[in-house]
């Protein structure tokens, strides 16, 4: 019995000992690392509050040796390279994409659901699925002037597959050809599928073309942005807004 009494008091005052000197290491790392990090601090000009994304000028901040971070963009440092900017995450240019495996009761509900924020609309007021299939299999395809595919389209072609495609209506290649082929209509008759016609490049020639929806909003191909959904009101649009028809069949 006074065997074991004793051999349990070696056992514990094994571990107290065990446990004091891991104390010690571990305090000794934590000022080693403290030290470490005061002279990185003096040495890189940072701001002296620890944690701080901002150097004194403000321009970047380093938090390792081998890691900058600048607005925007990463660079590694390595060693048999120098340094290099690490690709960008992701674009969102997909992000608008329609999941896949949807029913065809889902999709006409995302496309909804899609275009009503675009155009500013209550999703149940926007019920034309075909125009709004045709317009997502379009988005975003870059203007190409002369172009009729998804890698570049212009503005006279959109609107000829347009109307081809939703409302089976065959109309001309060009913008100034569709003006002579569409009846004149005054701003507050303006309704789906009405042609808006603009003069871009000067007062005498009718330039560009897009696809009334709703709201103020038109579909067309920009030069800019490529096939988009743009507002009338603006002061670009209502700067080069030439005229508004409409197409016999659409009368009906």
């Amino acid at each position: 019995m006074m065997y074991l009494k004793n051999l349990n008091k070696y056992l514990f005052l094994v571990s107290v000992i065990a446990f004091l000197t891991s104390c010690k290491s571990i305090q000794s790392v934590s000022s080693k690392a403290q030290a470490s990090i005061q002279q990185y601090k003096g040495s890189k000009n940072v701001v002296q509050t620890w944690g701080s994304n901002t150097t004194n000028d403000g321009e970047e901040i380093e938090f390792l040796d081998n890691l900058s971070v600048t607005p925007g963009k990463v660079f590694i440092k390595k060693s048999s390279l120098g340094i290099g900017e690490e690709t960008n995450p992701t674009s969102n240019a997909n992000n608008e994409l329609m999941p896949a495996n949807m029913s065809d009761v889902e999709k006409a509900n995302w496309l909804q659901l899609k275009y009503s924020i675009k155009m500013d609309v209550a999703v149940e007021s926007i019920n034309n699925i075909p125009l709004l299939q045709k317009i997502d299999e379009w988005y975003g395809t870059p203007y190409n002037y002369g172009g009729s595919s998804k890698s570049g389209v212009d503005c006279s072609y959109f609107t000829f597959d347009v109307m081809k495609g939703v409302y089976n209506i065959s109309i001309n290649r060009t913008a100034a050809e569709q003006y002579q082929q569409t009846t004149r209509i005054n701003w507050e008759d303006l309704k789906e599928g009405d042609l808006i016609f603009f003069k871009t490049e000067g007062p005498n020639k009718i330039s560009h073309v897009g696809i009334y929806l709703t709201n103020n909003k038109f579909v067309h191909s920009s030069v800019k942005k490529g096939v988009t959904i743009s507002d009338l009101s603006e002061p670009y649009y209502q700067r080069t807004l030439f005229s508004m028809g409409r197409l016999p069949d659409l009368e009906k």
